[in-house]
């Protein structure tokens, strides 16, 4: 099986589970672009990138409307339509409570991982509609289902509402042959880490989630025929508790 003929746009695609997801996109046959807000990130990805078609790049600030219509224009021009986007930007802080955060860290974690995705998907669902079909993936997380001082408020509050419009949007767009799928993982190895309030062990990076964990996932959701939704899918460490 593969995703020959199928354009997929990535977002967070610079580093970690956007990162990998792209190559395993690619490597199912995918043409992939990866969009990011640093542009020096995505572009190392493009020149380590070994898939066979590569990857296209272009630098997106998810928060900032224009910066998204930019982008979507850019890949309508250079992919054509967009049949799979993955929406796998993400933020955190490490002043994770009330008594520490301030507004304006709120404010940010907020615009980038739920407005930001409503952003994106936004921009790609009249397409689709009118193609009467495609595939969006919301990488989301554990924290948008139960609440931890792990992630924190901000964190917690921006990741469940990012499952909330998933799931919302899943059901109304479901009538275009829209799929909306929300991947819900627990730790993973990523540079989210850095922004820990305590420095993560090399040990404890280990025994956790790898973005490549994560990745076939999402491929194995967009090989599914069209009549086939996977609403949501969690994913955790053997180690880390659920419940």
């Amino acid at each position: 099986m593969s995703l020959k003929q199928q354009n997929a746009l990535v977002i967070g695609g610079g580093t970690g589970i956007g990162l990998s997801i792209a190559r395993h996109l690619a490597q199912a046959g995918a043409r992939v672009a990866i969009a990011g807000r640093r542009a020096e990130k995505i572009q190392e990805a493009v020149e380590s990138d070994d898939s066979p078609g590569g990857l296209l790049a272009h630098p997106v600030d998810i928060a900032d409307r224009d910066s998204v219509r930019q982008l979507f224009d850019w890949a309508a021009d250079q992919l054509g339509p967009i049949d799979i986007l993955v929406n796998s930007a993400g933020v955190n802080i490490k002043t994770r409570t009330m008594a520490e955060m301030t507004p304006a860290q709120w404010d940010h974690v907020l615009a980038v991982n739920a407005t930001g995705a409503y952003n994106c998907m936004y921009a790609v669902l009249p397409q689709m509609r009118e193609r009467g079909g495609g595939l969006i993936v919301n990488v989301s997380s554990i924290a948008g289902k139960r609440a931890t001082p792990l992630g924190g408020v901000a964190y917690d509050a921006s990741k469940f509402a990012m499952t909330a419009l998933s799931t919302a949007v899943g059901i109304e767009a479901a009538e275009h042959g829209i799929r909306v799928t929300n991947i819900i993982p627990g730790e993973v190895e990523t540079p989210l880490l850095d922004q820990r309030p305590n420095p993560v062990s090399a040990a404890h990076r280990a025994r956790i989630l790898q973005p490549d964990d994560v990745a076939p996932l999402v491929v194995a959701i967009a090989l599914l025929p069209p009549r086939a939704h996977v609403p949501e899918l969690i994913i955790k460490p053997t180690s880390q508790a659920y419940a």
